[in-house]
């Protein structure tokens, strides 16, 4: 006690000190994975925020059927094309369009009907607009019908022809597979996403960077098995926690917060299963590239936790962002889960919808293991 409390009151030297802060200068400015945090972090962080993050939907893919043929009728045709919100896909019959918008080509489509323009001349008459968006994406079904009611009030206001109100023309509004534009029922699928690229991605890095740290991969590397051997070593006790994790996850959504699931097992175990390609390639590519384990923890998070938590659709919808970052989305493992996670939780097993998610999640992790196998074969042999 007294040797600690000496050490407590000693008095501070300034000499002392000044070494101490040159000698931890002098190992952060080694140490490169500081310098990538301290320095190229931030403004990354900024430029994804800055670009990623916006709650202004505009240029929205949305459909329009034209079931009446007056004047009236298209009138507000026009006014929906006009507006700058929608990029119109014009239809006569709106079993063109459910397909759309079930596999997400549309985020919604109004019904003009046979009815409208000669209920609009009716004295008494009130002619109703149907307004279907896909209530999976919250936010976007929220202002596609906020928007579709603000054409219809444009119209109304300045249609010199329409002899009524907006109190004479009633939007009906549905939505799709989330009627009650439930948040948590869309953010809980993205978060098996994250859980999955946690397990997959950046505790394989670490493992394998953890060998590295310990010279025990030299060792290993001595024995007759071969690379592919010993990778698959590494990969299939995390292949099996992230399986009983998603399991577990999908129980716990179902019971605890009523999450509705229209699909199946077997589709649900799929697609983990094939997300698992990529996220697990990912982390042996980061193992490869960084061999000690704080490196590997912070590409990591930089290449794997970050792009899925942002990126993905998970939180932010991809619609918002600028069309070259949509673009760079395809190369995020969890981009096609997210959308594929949330198909079979949302809308069933739509296998025309799945296969596309999974082609592109099979051709990220192709190219991830053979980043790595070319890696690993070139500083191990």
């Amino acid at each position: 006690m007294n040797a600690r409390l000496k050490a407590l009151t000693m008095p501070l030297s300034w000499k002392r000190l000044r070494a101490l802060v040159i000698k931890e200068s002098l190992q952060v400015v080694r140490d490169p994975s500081t310098l990538l945090i301290a320095f190229v972090l931030p403004p990354i962080l900024l430029f994804l925020f800055a670009n990623a993050v916006s709650l202004d939907v505009r240029d929205v893919r949305f459909g329009l059927v034209t079931e009446d043929s007056g004047g009236a009728a298209a009138e507000l045709a026009a006014a929906f094309s006009g507006t700058p919100y929608f990029r119109i896909s014009h239809a006569r019959d709106r079993r063109e369009l459910e397909d759309a918008v079930t596999t997400g080509r549309l985020k919604g489509f109004a019904v003009i009907p046979q009815d409208f323009n000669s209920r609009l001349l009716e004295p008494a008459g009130a002619p109703s607009l149907q307004v279907i968006t896909d209530g999976s994406e919250p936010n976007t079904a929220t202002f596609v019908a906020g928007y579709a009611q603000g054409v219809v009030a444009n119209w109304v206001r300045g249609s010199a022809g329409a002899q009524t109100s907006m109190a004479g023309v009633s939007i009906e509004q549905r939505f799709w597979f989330n009627p009650e534009l439930e948040s948590r029922q869309v953010l809980l699928p993205g978060v098996v996403a994250i859980i999955m690229t946690l397990i997959g991605t950046m505790l394989t890095a670490l493992v394998v960077a953890r060998e590295w740290d310990r010279g025990t991969m030299e060792a290993m590397l001595s024995t007759p098995a071969g690379i592919l051997e010993l990778l698959l070593s590494k990969l299939v006790p995390y292949f099996v926690l992230s399986m009983l994790a998603t399991l577990g996850c999908a129980a716990m959504m179902v019971a605890l917060y009523g999450m509705p699931f229209r699909g199946s097992i077997p589709a649900l175990m799929l697609v983990s299963a094939v997300f698992m390609i990529p996220a697990l390639g990912q982390g042996l590519l980061i193992s490869t590239v960084a061999r000690n384990q704080y490196a590997a923890s912070q590409v990591a998070m930089f290449a794997g936790f970050m792009p899925a938590m942002l990126l993905s659709g998970f939180l932010y919808e991809i619609d918002t962002m600028p069309l070259w970052l949509q673009w760079l989305t395809q190369l995020v493992p969890a981009r096609p889960f997210v959308e594929a996670i949330q198909t079979v939780f949302l809308a069933g097993d739509l296998w025309p919808q799945l296969l596309g998610n999974l082609l592109n999640m099979l051709g990220i992790g192709a190219l991830f293991f053979g980043l790595t196998l070319s890696k690993t074969h070139k500083r191990l042999d």
